[in-house]
């Protein structure tokens, strides 16, 4: 019978990761409300009515949003490496 290991996220060093693909996650998010910003002009339109606050609730929003689904990928990414090994 095998000696069962603690998983991979709980260690320091899967905090690193989590954090990594957070960060990842949410850098991508950024650049996508960027992007949709200047590819769309209805967007732009409305952010420029909304005022200085729908600009940072819109890019927020976008980053929160990608930064927790790249978190949870992360955490399956991690806990399937853990399985192979």
């Amino acid at each position: 019978m095998r000696a069962k290991k603690s998983s991979d996220l709980i260690s320091p060093s899967g905090l690193v990761k989590l954090m990594t693909h957070a960060m990842m996650g949410a850098a991508l998010g950024l650049a996508f409300s960027l992007l949709l910003v200047l590819s769309n002009p209805g967007v732009a339109n409305l952010l420029s009515h909304g005022g200085r606050q729908a600009v940072v609730v819109f890019a927020l929003t976008l980053v929160t949003t990608f930064a927790i689904g790249a978190t949870l990928t992360g955490v399956v990414f991690i806990l399937a490496e853990d399985k192979q090994s």
